[in-house]
């Protein structure tokens, strides 16, 4: 569990946040000036409450009277010119650094390495990225100025207090520490609250954001009453983390109440007694602007620890987030070389790689795929098919071996330019809340609508489409939860055709659909093959009989290699996978 250090004004975490704060340093100033200027007017009204007491009221004056109300208005009205700048002012600076921070946030996680993602929670990122990030803002908007702003009154009005009557201010300042310790250990209590209550809230972000995704699997097997129970769980575990700062801010807002009444109620008794004569004569103006001025002093105490839990709530977001900026798990661009259109030969020279370091998944794969030759990969689950295609990718870095893309080394090649080249089709194909032509094209605008067109008519896809409400301007909502497998297949298709790559890599693309719609793919498969290195991971050993050559994986290692017929006529592995597909059919 993360957890700020210190006190909630940790001094690199203020640093770092301030940082974001250097583009916009007028509106900083501007925050600066109306602090200043509300602490001025706040602190003036009082004294002239008392002047109307004693220069008008006790006279009997009535034209200082209604001089000094005005000047009363005239203040008050500037008070809340200055409070609403103050407000909107800090609110913006708040918005805005939040808006630059979560750009480089996202930033940041899009160009992470897919081991981060491997061992991290959706929800949790999810958590960090926008709940997390508005509690950032409110230590500008609710938090850090406001205190400032607070702590700059109350000084003003403490040395006003002590150049009007040092007495009376004695009286007050005898009472300040024992809220100011109230303050402290409420602030203490509500630190540890909301660490928990921002841990509560990312598990529960979590668990809701697993379950909604696989309702299909909740409700197939039955698991609504359990996945219920679970929910119940969490769900009391976060309602008991924000009952705990119910209870803190139950105990300390009525003990600041009841010690800032008994202050008021000793101003009003020493300054009767002054006014008796028992001690030294005061004005009764005082006693009036000392009773408005000890209000502003406390009361800006009160909210200060209430401040304090929105500061101690976005400090704790703030290192959170923080934490995910500064993890060194962006994708390594050190590569130099840019091709662009690719041969497309591939070279595996003894690799060997494991997604934990002690356990290693390919032991020493070595193979060539020439330009243009079509390369299948079959296997059982686990054998290591699929991690083939990731390296390829350059998703992971390899323990050792070389792999090699038209005789360069493929970390040697600029990232960019080398997935440029390439297009991939995933057996579980991933769809945007968008229409079709934007998931064809993910938003490049360089490929045109009658380019997709001319596409899809080319791997006989086309008339597929049109069928569907709108054509390729039909949205296929979330996730393409309104196409069939087929439908979302034939899309992923159409999308790596149209970047005209020189490698393509089609991982169990006919594992899970339809006879239609794996006759339509295979046909487009023959088309978008032709003239490029084509890399097939396949489930039905029926589709890829025709490849160049055949990878027969097994437990990380290629156990047999060839052509079909050849492999065949070897009466081994391969062999019995092709029999053991051919019987069950």
């Amino acid at each position: 569990m993360s957890e700020v250090k210190g006190n909630p004004f940790d001094k690199t975490l203020l640093t770092k946040l301030l940082a974001y704060s250097k583009p916009y340093k007028w509106v900083l100033a501007m925050v600066t000036l109306t602090a200043i200027s509300l602490s001025a007017f706040a602190v003036y009204r009082p004294m002239l409450v008392g002047r109307i007491v004693d220069q008008a009221i006790k006279p009997k004056n009535p034209e200082e009277l209604l001089y000094t109300i005005l000047l009363v208005l005239g203040v008050l009205i500037l008070e809340v010119v200055s409070q609403l700048s103050f407000n909107y002012l800090a609110n913006y600076l708040g918005e805005s650094v939040i808006k630059d921070i979560r750009v480089k946030l996202f930033k940041h996680m899009v160009r992470f390495k897919m081991t981060y993602f491997d061992s991290s929670s959706i929800g949790v990122l999810v958590t960090r990225a926008v709940a997390d990030m508005q509690r950032i803002g409110e230590i500008f908007s609710q938090g850090l100025f406001m205190i400032v702003s607070d702590v700059l009154k109350m000084s003003v009005v403490a040395l006003v207090m002590l150049a009007v009557n040092w007495k009376l201010s004695l009286i007050v300042f005898g009472i300040l520490p024992i809220l100011l310790y109230a303050t402290r250990l409420f602030q203490k209590a509500m630190k540890t609250a909301f660490i928990e209550v921002r841990t509560q809230v990312a598990a529960l972000n979590s668990f809701v954001q697993e379950r909604v995704s696989g309702i299909k699997i909740v409700q197939l097997f039955g698991r609504e009453t359990q996945e219920e129970a679970s929910f119940d769980v969490l769900n009391k575990k976060h309602q008991d983390a924000w009952i705990k700062t119910v209870w803190y801010n139950s105990v300390f807002f009525p003990v600041a109440e009841i010690v800032s009444s008994i202050t008021i109620g000793l101003i009003v008794w020493f300054g009767a007694m002054q006014n008796l004569g028992v001690v030294d004569r005061s004005e009764y103006g005082t006693i009036f602007s000392f009773i408005l001025l000890s209000e502003m002093l406390f009361r800006p105490l009160r909210q200060i620890a209430d401040k304090f839990n929105t500061l101690q709530m976005g400090m704790v977001a703030a290192d959170r987030v923080f934490k995910i900026l500064d993890a060194d798990h962006e994708v390594e661009l050190d590569g130099k070389v840019k091709r662009f259109p690719l041969q497309g030969k591939i070279v595996f020279d003894q690799v060997v790689f494991g997604y934990k370091p002690d356990q290693d998944v390919l032991h020493g794969i070595s193979f060539t795929a020439e330009p243009g030759q079509t390369i299948a990969i079959v296997g059982a689950t686990g054998a290591g098919k699929s991690t083939i295609i990731n390296l390829i990718n350059r998703f992971y870095r390899i323990k050792s071996g070389h792999i090699y893309i038209d005789d360069v080394d493929i970390h040697d090649f600029e990232l960019n330019s080398l997935r440029s080249n390439m297009a991939v089709v995933l057996q579980d194909v991933f769809l945007f809340a968008d229409t079709i032509e934007n998931n064809i094209t993910l938003k490049n605008k360089q490929i045109t609508l009658a380019e997709i067109e001319t596409a899809a008519k080319a791997i006989g896809v086309h008339d597929f489409f049109m069928k569907l409400p709108g054509g390729y301007q039909f949205n296929v909502k979330e996730r393409g939860g309104m196409l069939s497998s087929g439908q979302r297949q034939l899309l992923a298709f159409l999308r790596a055709y149209v970047t005209n790559p020189s490698i393509l890599i089609l991982d169990e693309a006919t594992a899970s659909i339809d006879g239609y719609s794996e006759k339509l793919i295979q046909e487009a498969t023959l088309k978008i093959t032709q003239g490029r290195t084509s890399i097939v991971i396949a489930h039905r050993l029926a589709t890829i009989q025709n490849a160049d050559k055949i990878l027969v994986m097994d437990q990380g290692k290629i156990v047999e290699m060839g052509t079909h017929d050849s492999l065949i006529a070897q009466g081994g592995y391969y062999t019995q996978l092709y029999e053991a597909q051919f019987t069950e059919a």
